[in-house]
Parts: C-alpha cells; sequence; structure tokens
C-alpha cells in the first residue's frame, strides 16, 4: 500500500477508536439492539429517498456486506458492551476481525499470504486470546462471556469486509476501482439493509415497554450525551471512516488493508482510560501491544521477485474469468 493510503487508514483507525466511547455514551441510554436499529435508521430513510443505488455492485455483496458489518457485528458488540464489555478493551478485542479477515481472504478469495503476513496474524491472535484469558481468570465467565460475544462481532465485521471487497471486485479487476462518489454510495445503501431485522430483533427481545422508555430523558445529560455518541457515530465513524474504510478495501489487497483495524485500540484504551476512568490491568495493556505488534507486522511490505509480481498477476487475472463465468 502506498504511504497515503496508509495514512487514510490511519485515519480510519482514531476515528473508530474514538466511536467507542461514543457508543458507550449512547448505551447509557438506549439498550442495545434498539440502538443499533436507530443508528442505521438515521441514514437509511433518507439514503432510500435520495441517495441512487450504486451500479455495478451485485445485490448479494450488498446485502453481504449490510449483513456482517451492519448486523452481525454490531448485535454481538453492542450487546457485549451493555452486559459489561468496557469501551476500551472492546475496541481492543473487536479487531479480531484483522486475523478474521486475512484468513477467511486467503480461504474464500484465494488472496495470496505472505509469510509475513501469516505471522503478524499469528502475533496478534496470540495477544487476543492472552486477553481472553486474562478476562477469564479476573472474573470467570462473567466476565469471558462479553469477550466472546465481542470476537463474535468481529468476525461479523470481518464477512462484512469481504462482502465489501468483492462489491467491486471485477471493476477492480479491469483496473478501474470506483471513485469516492461511489465508495460512498455503497455504504450509504449498506446502512439500509440493518435496520428492519435489528428493529424486529429489539421488539421481540427487549420488549416495546423498554422500547419506549428509552426515548423517555433524552433532555437529560444520559439522553443528551446518547444523542451526541449517535450523532458521532453516524456522521463521523460512518459516512466518513467507513466510507475511506470501503475504498481502501476496494482498491488494495484485504490482507494489507485489514490489519490497520487492529491499531483501532491504541486510540479507543487511551479515549476510554482519559474519558471513562477505565483501568486496564498492565498484562492486558501487554497483550494490546503484541496485537499491535502483529497489525505492524503483518501490514508491512517485503520486496516482491518478479516471478511473484507475475504471479500475482497471472491469479488476478484466473478470478477474474472465474468471476465472469
Amino acid at each position: 500500500m502506498p504511504l497515503t493510503a496508509r495514512l487514510l487508514a490511519l485515519l480510519v483507525a482514531v476515528t473508530w477508536g474514538l466511536n467507542f466511547i461514543a457508543i458507550h455514551a449512547s448505551l447509557e441510554q438506549f439498550p442495545p439492539l434498539l440502538c443499533a436499529a436507530v443508528r442505521f435508521a438515521v441514514i437509511a430513510v433518507p439514503v432510500v429517498l435520495f441517495v441512487p443505488r450504486p451500479r455495478g455492485v451485485p445485490l448479494r455483496w450488498l446485502l453481504a456486506y449490510g449483513t456482517g458489518f451492519g448486523v452481525a457485528q454490531f448485535v454481538f458488540l453492542y450487546t457485549a458492551m451493555t452486559v459489561g464489555m468496557p469501551a476500551g478493551l472492546a475496541s481492543l478485542v473487536l479487531q479480531s476481525s484483522a486475523p478474521f479477515t486475512v484468513v477467511l481472504a486467503g480461504v474464500l478469495l484465494r488472496e495470496r499470504l505472505s509469510g509475513r503476513q501469516v505471522a503478524g496474524v499469528a502475533v496478534a491472535v496470540a495477544g487476543l486470546a492472552g486477553i481472553a484469558v486474562s478476562r477469564a481468570e479476573l472474573g470467570g465467565a462473567a466476565t469471558l462471556l462479553p469477550v466472546v460475544l465481542t470476537l463474535l462481532g468481529g468476525l461479523g465485521w470481518a464477512f462484512g469486509n469481504l462482502g465489501s471487497r468483492l462489491a467491486w471486485r471485477n471493476r477492480v479487476a479491469l483496473g478501474v476501482p470506483p471513485s469516492a462518489t461511489e465508495s460512498l454510495q455503497l455504504v450509504l445503501w449498506v446502512s439500509v439493509v440493518p435496520p428492519l431485522p435489528l428493529a424486529l430483533a429489539s421488539l421481540a427481545l427487549e420488549g416495546p415497554a423498554r422500547i419506549a422508555g428509552a426515548f423517555t430523558g433524552l433532555g437529560t445529560p444520559t439522553g443528551l450525551l446518547a444523542i451526541a455518541g449517535l450523532a458521532f457515530t453516524v456522521l463521523i465513524a460512518t459516512l466518513v471512516g467507513q466510507v475511506v474504510w470501503s475504498a481502501l478495501m476496494a482498491q488494495h489487497p484485504s490482507s494489507s488493508v485489514a490489519p490497520f483495524s487492529m491499531l483501532v485500540p491504541v486510540i479507543g484504551m487511551l479515549a476510554a482510560h482519559v474519558l471513562l476512568g477505565e483501568a486496564t490491568p498492565w498484562r492486558e495493556v501487554a497483550l494490546g501491544a503484541v496485537v499491535v505488534a502483529g497489525v505492524l507486522l503483518g501490514a508491512s511490505r517485503s520486496r516482491q521477485r518478479p516471478a511473484e509480481i507475475s504471479g500475482d498477476l497471472r491469479g488476478r487475472g484466473e478470478e477474474l474469468v472465474l468471476e465472469r463465468s
């Protein structure tokens, strides 16, 4: 990846790191499934009315992107944070999406993985596993369950990443990557997928009384902070962060882009400590550093020999033929 792409990926990491503080504020007022439904409904309504659907994106990949990124990720993440997952630690564990994405891209998309990338994934997974063990030792199942739920959210995000990449696969293979406008259209239309299933799940599992109660007291400090958190999530994390991320995933291999998401905890854990007063055990901080080391190892590029480059190009040509058939 060129330097500009790396800086953009870093910007997304900062945005998403701060987003966990915004989510925490929102969940103080809204139950998790309702909170996720409102988050996407705020975008979905004007999108359906005013934004054209992105041309050339197969419906199956739009649905896959929206289901993975919008439904699976946030059902598990918001539920995890509601049942006790600290915001800072959530920002770390959710980045399991990066190794999940790299592995799934290798298995399902047949993307070639370098030894350096495999090693980076292994280091990051070791750090995440250490955090899970630490949580289990600190509080048993009560603190391990939120970690497991957050890991499932990371897996949902990984499937969403693949849907994002496949949405533009044919055009990128032809050397015509999506424009910024087209990337924005895709991200906006992805937000149309989650509201209905999330609203139905909220109605069934959280109930009408809890839903109605969430909309009372919005003028209180807690309610106002919840609204501000939703605004940050919608306008900054989604419309800025996800647009940039979608464009990067479309124009570069998933295995090169995805590891940058594991830099999110650097911001998330620091912000949670400063703004929320969250205390994280030093061993988990050290394990977080291991995760970040895996990011840097997996994202760095080694020189390719001409034969390897030729093989990569040949592999991409074969993928395009398969997509057309």
